[in-house]
């Protein structure tokens, strides 16, 4: 099969609006939306990070990128309008705890009333026919299970950043129910969806305050890199599982409409639950010589302990499973950064990575 069928075929000249596509998600879902036909516009604020995978890997030739804030309504509304997209894929946001313990109100504008502002924008926008909005696993109210998650659970989140996530759901669910109601399907045209994934990972992220882009910068200048949290338990997964599931979501939206009009959980298997000194000890050994960690002694914001997902819903009625092992994640997100040092073209290291997910 040629990558361009995947999906069924259906993304092959759909418009497609992806807010975010400047980031590190983002990035990927453009380059992979881009082999399957799609037309992508995007919008989001310049990279935040240098160097960013949307430079090196050349993704502005790949979209058509328009710089805007989400918190910017009017700006938002005219560039959708301008576009007229088929497929919405929300995915702007502030995407670090920590740093939602530094800027709360600015985590909160962007996570909840940028979400706002999409959907406004979308219920004004009458070629729009799927919209998904992207959010995360820490939307839940986590009380420390050793059980998964599932999509019907109680919205919580202690730190600024996983309570807008949660509120991100909610106002999803108000609109749904309001405006796009599932019910009048019929009438309205629009199917609407969440999706919520674990901690993605890959080749290209360099945010701050994240355990493998932490990583690399450290053992890139030769420095031993300090964790945090060493027993915190994550459910880690490459970043072309949830955009994986994504995409099967909005096909399905694109076909069946209201009977997918809910959230989803899109994360790891057990297996691939592993503690964060687990994930570093891998790292050092799959990167070789030089490569050391130490635990920081310094106290820390509050940051779960253990979270992770119950896929079963979109394993069943999706039929998305996960595909690679943390073991074969890791494996790459060295391989990416390799190639990085050794100055290759990433954008081809980046299709082949897709090729290698989708037909391995």
């Amino acid at each position: 099969m040629e990558i361009i069928n995947l999906f069924g075929g259906i993304y092959q000249g759909k418009k497609i609006f992806l807010t975010g596509h400047t980031g590190f998600k983002g990035s990927w879902l453009s380059i992979l939306l881009h082999e399957l036909g799609a037309k992508v516009y995007g919008y989001a604020l310049v990279p935040n990070t240098t160097p960013s995978l949307y430079n090196i890997a050349g993704v502005d030739g790949l979209v058509k990128s328009t710089i805007g804030d989400i918190r910017n309504y009017d700006f938002l509304l005219n560039t959708m309008h301008d576009v007229q997209p088929d497929i919405v894929i929300h995915m702007a946001a502030q995407p670090l705890v920590r740093e939602s313990y530094k800027t709360p109100r600015e985590t909160y504008e962007t996570n909840v009333m940028g979400t706002v502002n999409l959907f406004e924008a979308v219920r004004h926008t009458k070629s729009v026919k799927v919209l998904l909005n992207v959010t995360s696993d820490k939307c839940y109210e986590n009380k420390e299970w050793v059980w998964g998650y599932r999509e019907n659970e109680t919205m919580g989140g202690y730190d600024p950043y996983s309570n807008s996530k949660s509120c991100s759901e909610l106002v999803t669910a108000s609109f749904r129910s309001s405006f796009f109601n599932p019910s009048y399907y019929s009438k309205h045209g629009v199917a609407v969806a969440s999706a919520r994934a674990g901690n993605v990972i890959g080749g290209g992220d360099y945010a701050e305050d994240r355990l493998i882009p932490d990583f690399i910068r450290a053992i890139s200048k030769g420095e031993s890199v300090k964790i945090r949290n060493p027993k915190a338990i994550r459910p880690w997964q490459h970043v072309l599982e949830p955009i994986a599931g994504y995409l099967t979501l909005c096909e399905k939206l694109l076909k069946e409409g209201a009977s997918f009009s809910e959230g989803w959980n899109f994360g790891s298997d057990d297996s691939d639950a592993k503690d964060v000194e687990w994930i570093i000890k891998k790292l050092c050994t799959l990167w070789g010589e030089g490569a050391t960690y130490e635990i920081d002694p310094t106290p820390q914001l509050h940051e779960a302990t253990y979270l992770k997902l119950d896929c079963s819903k979109a394993k069943t009625r999706l039929q998305w499973y996960p595909k690679w092992s943390v073991e074969k994640t890791l494996e790459t997100i060295v391989k990416f950064n390799q190639s990085y040092k050794r100055k290759e073209t990433l954008e081809k290291v980046c299709r082949d990575q897709i090729n290698d997910f989708f037909f391995k």
